[in-house]
């Protein structure tokens, strides 16, 4: 199993799924979201409120998919992130699950290459650091215990500061 880092658009990773750091609507947001929604095709917006008809919000922490429309990905993972309020609540614990779940489906779909954004560090205001540790933690993890058919995970940073912290955490 390989972690692969780039810097970069996500939208434009070829993978089996791209994970999405959605808002609990699920109905496009900005950031990642609003990038995959916008790239993506009306067609992910459709899914996705055909699964807020049926199962309503999707709550922090939590996973769902959608076909990936026009992205070069199969499936769009769209999760959400928990909003930083200081690390005194279940911060750490909601942003793992994120990944688990994200994780969880991916398997149960075949998928073998997956790609992750920094989910929760932009408007959420998740600590970077302290995110980026989570991730790779919890994607290790994940992939020494759990894994049944992902190969690769790529982690795609937009941005230099999350690029360098994965860079040096990756090589630790």
């Amino acid at each position: 199993m390989q972690i692969e880092l780039i810097k970069g658009d996500i939208t434009v990773i070829e993978a089996d799924a791209i994970v999405n750091a959605a808002n609990s609507s699920l109905l496009g947001g900005g950031g990642v979201d609003g990038a995959i929604h916008r790239k993506g095709g009306p067609q992910i917006l459709e899914e996705c409120k055909v699964i807020r008809n049926t199962k309503g919000k999707c709550n922090t922490g939590k996973a769902v998919y959608t076909s990936a429309g026009n992205l070069p990905a199969k499936y769009v993972i769209h999760t959400v992130g928990p909003v930083w309020y200081g690390g005194f609540g279940k911060e750490p614990r909601l942003l793992a699950s994120c990944y688990i779940n994200s994780l969880k489906i991916a398997n149960s779909l075949g998928v073998k290459t997956i790609a992750f954004p920094n989910i929760s560090t932009g408007v959420y205001h998740f600590p970077k650091d302290i995110a980026a540790q989570i991730a790779i933690e919890t994607v290790k993890n994940f992939l020494s215990e759990e894994n049944q058919t992902i190969k690769k995970v790529i982690f795609v940073c937009f941005d230099e500061e999350n690029y360098r912290l994965y860079e040096n955490l990756l090589k630790a």
